[in-house]
Formats: structure tokens, C-alpha cells, sequence
């Protein structure tokens, strides 16, 4: 299946309700890098986004061209083929680039990418990553020194394969010339926000309720559902481990020590974990770390000792044994697999 993009205004249809813009807002041209395996929903989001201003402004605000390292059609993790309008070693004159990927990121961090995205860097466009695309940037050095943010999955393995970059876990950050986004229908919200600074709020709010986008989300808010709504549990204390739990996976705290901080016995605890989750605490936390080892031993090159050390396990032995009895494979094997 193939897809060809415009951001004009629609054919045969007329705008009653016109928004005003300053005339002093010149034409913006905005570039789509796709990499392999990118998200289909975050590329659309954005640029439906592009294209609702235009119409509902009923001027020709954004050109946006969608570029391929080699000009070819490229193929999303959905099984969808975009169609290119050019290689990225031929595009000239972009105001802004984004870089798409999604599933499988490290594999598109090619050489060629990287020295074109640095290329077009340097004769001033603004730079930015969709969903998983803030690993291919930071590869190329264009984040150093700058907050950036990355799909919630990837945080680990962004902030484990580059220290140095501030990782922000949340919807889109930007950061002087950099606009990074965690993808899915925060793509909609950040390519919103580009619009309200570049033609005024109102652009923006009328293609997002053209949308059916009720409210232009701010960048700080969370990526994740609530706690409450993801686990289907509404009993406080026990989302209140949860929460402690997930925020100290490197350096497991104490279920004895949570359960006391919420005014809780340990046997107490217990009950509720058996309850609600169908297991232990001492379990559900494990179950937490090696699902983060996970990410990281699919995201990155790390030494399996330095997952392990990353996700709380003070030895390699230690943490293959936990490993291989949750996710049936050792962390090894798993890493075979992936590739």
C-alpha cells in the first residue's frame, strides 16, 4: 500500500470560517525523514496537523516534503509503504526536519543518514526526532547539550546510551532548535505547538478541533496512562508502591520499606499484591526490572553485566537465572534473537 501526502488546502471545499493570520507570517517548508520500520501514527499525526493549518487558514503556510536515504519507498512497523517525494542527500532549503522511526531504531542510524541530518543542521534548519528517532540524533551528536525526549520505552536505553543528553520523559520537548517528541499522538501536539509559535495559537486550535483533538496538550505531561487506569486498580496505597517501584528499578527499594511509608504492614502488603495483582510484591517488582532489562538488551549494545547492574542485579549469574525463569530465553538468547 502506497501513500502520497500534501499539506494544500482541501480540493472543492470552502473554508466559512476563515482564520486570520498576521501577514507578516511567511511559508514554512518542513521535511519527514522516514527510516525503516518508522511509526506510521506519529508521521500521519504530524503531518495532518501541517495540513488542517493550512486549511483552515486557507493559505499555504507549510510545504512539507518527505525524504528516504535513498528515495525509495519506505516501509512502517505497520506494514504500510510511504511513497518519498526525494532522498535526503538531495533536500536544500528546509526551515525544519523530523526524523521518523519507530521499531528496531538502532539498526537506521546509518552513516549517510547521520552526515546528511548534520549537513542540514549546519545551514540552520531546526532539527527534531519522532517517537524513537532522538537515538538516530544523539548518534549524530545534534543533542549534545540540549533536553530531549523519547518514547516512554526508550528512555531507559536513550539515558543508558548517552549521559550526556538531558532525557525528558515527556509528550515533546524543545529546546532552542530541537523538537523531540515520545511519537504516537504526541507528534499531533508538538507539530501543534510548532504551529501556535510560528502562525499564533488560533491556527493552531482551529486544526486541532478539526481534528477532533479537544485539547493541544503541553509537552511536560506524562506519556503513560494514569497508574489507576493502566492496572485497572483504584486501592492508593498499593498504586503508591507501584509508583515507587517503577521509579527505582536500578536500585530496588525495600518492599518492607515501601509498605510502611504508606502506613502499611508488610504482611499487609502481601494481602494486597495477592489481591489485586495475583502475586507477591517481591514478584510483581521483579517482573518490573527484567522488563526493563529487556528493553535494554533489545535497544542497546550494553554489556549484559551492565544491564543487569542497570536494573538492579548485582551479578551477571544472578540476573540470567531470573531472566531465563521470566521471559523463558536467557538474556543472551534474547539478544541473538532480536537481530
Amino acid at each position: 500500500m502506497n501513500i502520497a501526502t500534501s499539506t494544500a488546502p482541501l480540493e472543492g471545499q470552502t473554508r466559512t470560517e476563515q482564520v486570520k493570520i498576521p501577514s507578516s507570517v511567511s511559508p514554512c517548508r518542513i521535511g519527514f525523514v522516514l527510516v525503516p520500520n518508522f511509526s506510521l501514527i506519529a508521521y500521519s499525526a504530524a503531518i495532518e496537523a501541517l495540513r488542517l493549518a493550512n486549511y483552515v487558514s486557507n493559505k499555504m503556510l507549510y510545504r512539507t516534503v518527505t525524504l528516504s536515504a535513498d528515495g525509495a519507498p519506505v516501509m512502517s512497523s505497520g506494514g504500510v509503504s510511504v511513497v518519498v517525494d526525494e532522498r535526503l542527500r538531495d533536500a536544500n532549503r528546509l526551515d525544519m526536519a523530523f526524523v521518523c522511526s519507530g521499531i528496531d531504531v538502532a539498526r537506521h542510524a546509518d552513516t549517510e543518514t547521520i552526515r546528511n541530518l548534520r549537513r542540514l543542521g549546519s545551514h540552520g534548519a531546526v532539527l527534531g526526532a519522532m517517537c524513537t528517532a532522538s537515538h538516530i540524533l544523539a548518534k549524530a551528536g545534534l543533542l549534545d547539550g540540549y533536553r530531549c525526549t523519547v518514547h516512554w520505552e526508550n528512555l531507559g536505553s536513550l539515558t543508558e546510551n548517552f549521559p550526556n543528553i538531558d532525557v525528558i520523559p515527556g509528550l515533546y520537548t524543545v529546546d532552542r532548535n530541537r523538537y523531540t517528541c515520545a511519537g504516537g499522538t504526541a507528534s499531533m501536539d508538538m507539530m501543534l505547538h510548532v504551529i501556535a509559535e510560528h502562525a499564533g495559537l488560533a491556527v493552531a486550535a482551529a486544526a486541532s478541533d478539526q481534528m477532533i483533538h479537544h485539547r493541544i496538550r503541553e509537552g511536560g505531561e506524562g506519556q503513560r496512562m494514569a497508574l489507576r487506569t493502566r492496572l485497572d486498580v483504584a486501592h492508593p496505597k498499593l498504586l503508591s508502591v507501584i509508583a515507587e517501584m517503577e521509579e527505582n528499578l536500578e536500585q530496588p527499594v525495600n518492599c518492607g520499606e515501601m509498605a510502611s511509608r504508606v502506613g502499611l504492614s508488610t504482611r499487609q502488603l502481601e494481602r494486597l499484591f495477592r489481591k489485586y495483582m495475583d502475586q507477591a510484591p517481591t514478584r510483581y517488582y521483579l517482573g518490573l526490572r527484567l522488563e526493563r532489562a529487556r528493553y535494554l538488551l533489545l535497544q542497546t549494545s550494553m554489556p549484559i553485566l551492565d544491564v543487569a547492574l542497570a536494573c538492579g542485579f548485582v551479578s551477571a549469574s544472578h540476573f540470567s537465572k531470573c531472566y531465563r525463569e521470566f521471559h523463558h530465553r536467557t538474556p543472551s538468547e534474547e539478544r541473538r534473537q532480536s537481530v
